[in-house]
């Protein structure tokens, strides 16, 4: 329910939806520098925005109701973003080089 709320809230205000364009845009492409390997910029931004997703749904396990701004949300859907990589490289057979 609270989800729901959220995501309607952020689709109906354009600048929050702005908003998660940028931290997923920012984290996806700090999270494809760092796991070597990106998925463009549309899928860096997807990755950002569900690996936000993911990042606040953990954080919020381990430190419920905070704020943490608008760098803490970067740092948060970064990490989040990392593990999401991390997750879609194990269930694909992991990211491979081919020279």
């Amino acid at each position: 329910m609270i989800v729901a709320t959220f995501i309607l809230g952020a689709a109906l205000n354009p600048g929050g939806l702005l908003a998660w364009l940028v931290v997923g845009l920012i984290a996806g492409f700090l999270a494809s520098m760092v796991m070597r390997g990106g998925y463009g910029i549309v899928g860096d931004v997807i990755v950002g925005i569900v690996g936000a997703f993911l990042g606040g749904l953990l954080l919020d396990l381990l430190v419920p109701a905070a704020s943490y701004g608008f760098w803490g949300s970067v740092v948060v859907a970064f990490i989040g973003a990392c593990i999401l990589i991390a997750i879609l490289r194990a269930f694909s057979g992991g990211f491979r080089r081919t020279y």
